[in-house]
């Protein structure tokens, strides 16, 4: 309600479309100088506004400068300049071969924009799940609403005040309304809608988008696997695996959910990431100015109850009144617990070992296309077995995280973990229709493709089409 009384639920929101739609309907962001000029300003309000950051992620879960300039301004600025060196490549029209019955004439498609996209954040990477997808539908000439996560409020305040005096106010807007609004946003009509978060929330925007035939991108998560061999590097294993696993404390779509070891080599990787926790954060975490809070006390309480689930071999020190939960390994954990049937998204880590390859592999194919899938080994025959017979949106080798931070790779899930990608080249074709031209003139005129078709004409032309296929 208003002032006056009158409801006005939802209006704003459709104010917000209209406003877009208007704009993108005028043509102004199409042409490439618009575009590198919003690249341009918002890669300006990153350097600019770099101290804000810091204390807006600080205030929202008490994120690290460190963790922050890595995982949410330095890979959006790598972003931005990866865009804006091949800008112009992209949108360059792409010729392709006009078969010879089809002479003369030329054929190529080019990347427009869809029109108007709406961006749907997530909260745990408040920052970066916000804009990297922006980046991608600014390159590609849209409009843009950005609807940032409620649950960094910090954040999200200071990416509107961003948009609002950096970028172009007609063509991209932030709303951040709460949780209510957002679904309200759903019911208005984009053309295209890139949605980050959970399968239950991606279920419900996939079917909002269905009401207007729109086409979404969902990035999703899933229980992401990490296989060590017994011919792995111990040491190695333990710390990256320690560094990507709690980094962010845990609250990352790609972190490694669970740790599935050799037994051969169970104790001693334990004992070594058990270490490599203490050599990172100290022997009291929660003083570490490196590890963050969890977002909500909600999800704290969630966390602490996988507890039980198996024997805590590090951490399981919970402090509500900070909304700190300390890096846990667990070991013993049973395959039917619940810490071992739903994401964890959280510093929780359970260590199942394994006999054989086999038994590892019929593991993994239990959580079905997992957003990551992680392997530890210097044997090739044991990576090749495993990349042969597994489905997930990422690989990564030896190494944990760094498929999604390449800008020229494209990041997507599969199945239930989401559909569509982005990042890159493969951003700027996600917000982009393909249109295809075929161009000819009016001169010569070929009689031969009109009837009528006696059987002599018909038989002369079949010939001919099936010697040019």
């Amino acid at each position: 309600m208003d002032a006056s009384g009158r409801n006005t639920f939802g209006e704003e929101q459709a104010a917000l479309c209209a406003a877009l739609r208007e704009t993108f309907e005028s043509g102004e962001t199409r042409s490439r100088e618009w575009r590198k000029r919003q690249l341009l300003m918002l890669r300006r309000f990153l350097g600019e506004r770099e101290a804000d950051i810091y204390a807006a992620l600080g205030s929202d879960f008490r994120k690290s400068r460190a963790e922050t300039f890595f995982t949410e301004i330095h890979y959006l600025t790598a972003e931005i300049d990866l865009a804006l060196r091949r800008l112009a490549s992209w949108m360059k029209p792409q010729r392709v071969r006009t078969p010879l019955r089809y002479l003369p004439g030329r054929s190529w498609f080019r990347y427009e924009p869809y029109g108007v996209v709406l961006v749907l954040g997530a909260w745990n990477y408040p920052l970066q799940l916000a804009i990297a997808p922006a980046i991608g539908a600014i390159a590609a000439g849209n409009c843009v609403l950005v609807k940032p996560s409620e649950y960094a409020p910090a954040t999200a305040a200071l990416i509107a005040e961003g948009f609002d005096g950096y970028l172009d106010r007609g063509a991209l807007k932030v709303f951040t309304g709460d949780a209510a609004a957002g679904e309200r946003l759903l019911r208005e009509r984009f053309d295209y809608i890139f949605f980050t978060g959970g399968a239950r929330s991606g279920r419900c925007v996939m079917q909002a988008a269905a009401k207007h035939l729109t086409p979404v991108t969902l990035e999703l998560g899933g229980k992401n696997p990490c296989i060590v061999d017994r011919n792995a590097d111990i040491g190695v294993a333990a710390r990256r695996i320690v560094w990507a696993k709690f980094l962010n404390a845990g609250q990352t779509c790609i972190a490694p959910d669970f740790v599935l070891a050799d037994r051969e080599i169970e104790a001693p990787l334990v004992l070594a990431m058990k270490e490599a926790v203490g050599r990172f954060y100290g022997s009291d975490p929660s003083r570490s100015p490196d590890y963050p809070a969890v977002i909500t006390a909600g999800r704290l309480e969630r966390l602490a109850s996988y507890l039980d689930d198996g024997e805590v071999f590090a951490g399981g020190v919970v402090e509500p009144e900070s909304r700190y939960f300390a890096p846990t390994i667990l070991r013993n954990v049973s395959a039917g617990s619940p810490v071992m049937q739903e994401e964890i998204f959280g510093p929780v880590l359970p260590v199942v070992g394994y006999g054989s390859r086999e038994e590892a592999l019929d593991t993994v194919r239990r959580f079905r296309h997992p957003l990551a899938l992680y392997l530890f080994s210097r044997d090739r025959s044991f990576l090749r077995f495993m990349l042969d017979n597994t489905q997930s949106g990422g690989v990564a080798v030896n190494d944990l995280l760094f498929q999604a931070a390449i800008p020229e790779l494209p990041f997507g899930g599969a199945g239930e973990s989401g559909m569509g990608a982005y990042h890159g080249r493969t951003g700027f074709e996600t917000f982009s229709r393909r249109r295809s031209f075929h161009v000819k003139s009016t001169f010569p005129e070929n009689s031969l493709r009109y009837p009528p078709f006696g059987d002599a004409k018909f038989r002369f032309l079949r010939a001919l089409f099936r010697m040019f296929t």
